[in-house]
């Protein structure tokens, strides 16, 4: 009779389930507002349909193993944010080589061997602003061979730079507000030449980065006098800046979603901004008790929302995105439509706009994430179809 205590174990079946990379932090100013958005889809993605491997990319760069720990995650009772480096593992680096041979992600570490964590099926990139949202950790996948969840390479970088997004959308007919780009050198040698184009605007007007997200660095002007202190505010999140006309009407959102026909819009969403915030800030946006107003699906009429989601498709597709969106737009007290900016990868906590919109249309938040990662599965990004 055999002893069953020598009996050798049978060989672990393989993990046949893909491997998602949840990519999150990164070097630009919406570092803890990416963190933020990557603990809601650790907590809501199917650990029995994918194998999860979570990657924090610190504030100084460093790519790093972080702990699987959504809790940890989110904006503290008191407003702290989270950090990437809070929850950081020893032992070194991670690299994703840019090598489409393989997919191997390896941990290096000064004086050790590096050490191999297996090949990645798809990365899930849920990083806000420059550094990831603008295409440079798109192009990075896109020179590794690995599949990735949203736009490209010039949808993410286009979206991303407030003034070309609007030239685009020009080119293509759609509506945009009256503008104004100081670029560096403007502002270094003829800043007179830039406030006399400002002031042709009239004010107030909004003075932001042009290439930054979460309402970082916007300041709303009211008189010539406190043009320069704005700029220069918004010149620390972006040494590209630019102006916007005042837009008086109500703040209309619509997201956009992929599917197997084509991209479809969602019900669309109104903000309205109390608390004694003069715009939707970054305290009106991500702290509690900011006297902000949601309302999804908005109150609109029949024409109105057929309007808001013609035009959010449209800007989807003029800016070749993939994936998913959130269109931004102001409903005039005309009644027609002005595209303020498009977001290739919104906020995307459970409470954000973007998911409470696919909510209110009929896909919830789990159901949403599945759909996001099978449809990068299933699409090759690259040029090389």
């Amino acid at each position: 009779m055999n002893d069953v205590n020598h009996i050798p174990a049978a060989p672990a079946a393989p993990d046949t389930r893909p491997r998602v990379a949840v990519v999150f932090g990164g070097r630009s100013s919406e570092h803890a507002i990416s963190c933020v958005t990557a603990g809601s889809v650790l907590a809501a993605i199917d650990r029995a349909k994918y194998d999860v491997l979570p990657l924090g990319i610190t504030q100084d760069g460093r790519w790093a193993l972080v702990a699987d720990a959504a809790e940890r995650l989110a904006i503290g009772p008191s407003g702290d944010l989270p950090d990437v480096e809070g929850i950081a593992e020893p032992g070194g680096s991670v690299v994703l080589a840019a090598d489409p041979t393989q997919r191997e992600i390896t941990v290096v570490a000064q004086g050790e061997v590096a050490k191999l964590l297996g090949e990645v099926d798809v990365v899930f990139p849920l990083l806000h602003g420059p550094y990831g949202e603008d295409g440079t950790i798109q192009g990075l996948l896109e020179l590794a061979g690995v599949p990735y969840v949203g736009s490209g390479v010039l949808a993410s970088a286009v979206s991303m730079d407030k003034e070309y997004m609007k030239r685009v959308f020009e080119g293509f007919g759609l509506p945009v507000g009256p503008y104004v780009t100081i670029r560096p050198r403007d502002w270094e040698r003829d800043p007179q030449t830039s406030r006399d184009a400002v002031a042709a605007l009239g004010f107030p007007v909004f003075v932001k980065p042009a290439r930054a997200g979460s309402s970082m660095g916007i300041t709303k002007v009211h008189r010539i006098e406190d043009l320069d202190a704005a700029v220069e505010e918004a010149r620390t999140h972006d040494p590209k800046v630019i102006v916007e006309g005042m837009l008086r009407g109500r703040e209309i959102e619509c997201g956009v979603l992929e599917f197997e026909d084509g991209p479809r819009a969602s019900l669309p969403a109104e903000i309205r901004v109390g608390g004694g915030h003069e715009f939707y800030d970054f305290a009106a946006k991500y702290l509690p008790d900011n006297g902000t107003e949601l309302d999804v699906p908005a109150k609109l009429t029949g024409a109105e929302t057929g309007e808001a989601q013609r035009l959010a498709v449209a800007a989807f597709e003029a800016l070749s995105c993939e994936g998913l969106a959130r269109v931004d737009f102001f409903l005039l007290e005309d009644g027609s439509y002005v595209i303020n900016e498009v977001n290739t990868m919104p906020g995307f906590t459970p409470v954000s706009m973007y998911p409470q919109m696919w909510k209110a249309t009929g896909v919830d938040y789990p159901a949403l994430v599945d759909r996001l990662v099978q449809a990068a599965l299933g699409r090759t990004n690259s040029l090389l179809r």
